[in-house]
C-alpha cells in the first residue's frame, strides 16, 4: 500500500517525541570519534513545508512543533532540538520541518554515512532531490525497508543508529517490525535501534508492546507520550510510543527531564501523559 504521505503530518506530537528521541541518540553516538551508520527504514520525502502545500490541510504542526517553537521555557535538551530546526529555519517563522533523514543529516559527521529507504515514488523522488547536495555520504534506495535493512547489516563500522516507523496502514507491520527486530538482533547485536508506533485503540498496539519487552535485548527504554485522553468513538491516533533497543545510558534522565515538559505544551485535554520504563544494566 503507497497511500500513506507523511506531508500530512509533518511536525505534530508524533514527530516532536520521533525526532527529539533521535536527536538525543545521534547525539551520543557523536561523542565517539569512530563513524557509524543511520539507517532509516521508512525516510519519506526529507523536509516539508509547513507554510503551504499538504501539511496545511490539518495543520497538526500547530499543536506539536509550533508550541516549543515559540516557547521561552524550554528544559536544555528541547532547546538542543529546537535550535537545530532554526539552523533550517533561519528566519522567526517556523516554514519547513526536518523529516528523520534530515534531522540525522544536521547530525551526521563527515566520516558517518547514512543509507535511507523509501518505497513511495514520489517521496523517494524528493528524498533525492533534497540529499543530492549530500554526494556519497547519503545512499538512497527506492525499496521496502524492512528488505533494506537486512541487505545491510552489519554495517562496515559495526556502529550503526536505525530508525524503523512504518506507517501502520496494514495490520502486518506490527508482525513486521517484531520481525525485523529479531533478525537485526541476530545480525548485528550491538546497534541501537528505534521503533515508533502509534497509540491507537487497537489490540494490535496493546500486543506490540507486550511484544517488544519480551524481545530479549539486554538493554532497553520505552517512552509514550499521549496528547489526550483516547477518543469515546476508539478511532484516531491519542499519542505515540518510542522503544531503543541499545539506547544511551544518559537518556532515560534526558526523558524523565523532558516528557513531564512536553505533556504541558502538546496536551490537548486532562488525558494527556506519558510513561518511562526502561533496563538499562
Amino acid at each position: 500500500m503507497l497511500s500513506y504521505r507523511h506531508a500530512f503530518h509533518a511536525g505534530n506530537h508524533a514527530d516532536v517525541l520521533k525526532h527529539f528521541v533521535l536527536h538525543q541518540v545521534l547525539a551520543y553516538a557523536n561523542q565517539k570519534d569512530k563513524p557509524y551508520w543511520y539507517i532509516d527504514t521508512h525516510a519519506g520525502a526529507g523536509m516539508y513545508a509547513l507554510d503551504h502545500g499538504y501539511a496545511t490541510q490539518n495543520a497538526e504542526f500547530e499543536q506539536g512543533i509550533a508550541q516549543l517553537w515559540q516557547a521561552d521555557d524550554l528544559p536544555a535538551p528541547l532547546q538542543s532540538f529546537v535550535d537545530l530546526l532554526k539552523q533550517i529555519n533561519p528566519g522567526a517563522t517556523l516554514k519547513r520541518y526536518p523529516g528523520s533523514p534530515a534531522v540525522a543529516l544536521e547530525l551526521l559527521r563527515s566520516s558517518d554515512r547514512a543509507r535511507l529507504f523509501e518505497l513511495h515514488p514520489t517521496d523517494a523522488k524528493l528524498l533525492r532531490q533534497h540529499f543530492k547536495p549530500a554526494g556519497r555520504q547519503v545512499l538512497i534506495e527506492q525499496e521496502d525497508g524492512f528488505a533494506g535493512l537486512k541487505a545491510v547489516l552489519p554495517p562496515p563500522p559495526r556502529r550503526a543508529v536505525v530508525l524503523i516507523d512504518p506507517p501502520y496502514e496494514e495490520k502486518r507491520d506490527y508482525q513486521r517490525v517484531i520481525e525485523a527486530l529479531k533478525d537485526s538482533l541476530q545480525r548485528f547485536a550491538t546497534g541501537t535501534y528505534l521503533l515508533w508506533y502509534p497509540l491507537l485503540q487497537r489490540p494490535e498496539v496493546e500486543l506490540l508492546a507486550d511484544r517488544l519487552t519480551k524481545l530479549g535485548a539486554p538493554s532497553w527504554l520505552h517512552a509514550t507520550l499521549s496528547i489526550h485522553a483516547p477518543s469515546p468513538d476508539g478511532f484516531g491516533m491519542h499519542g505515540s510510543g518510542m522503544f531503543v533497543i541499545n539506547p544511551p545510558w544518559t537518556l532515560p534522565a534526558i526523558l524523565q527531564e523532558t516528557l513531564p515538559y512536553m505533556v504541558e505544551k502538546l496536551a490537548v485535554d486532562d488525558g494527556a501523559e506519558y510513561t518511562l520504563d526502561h533496563h538499562i544494566p
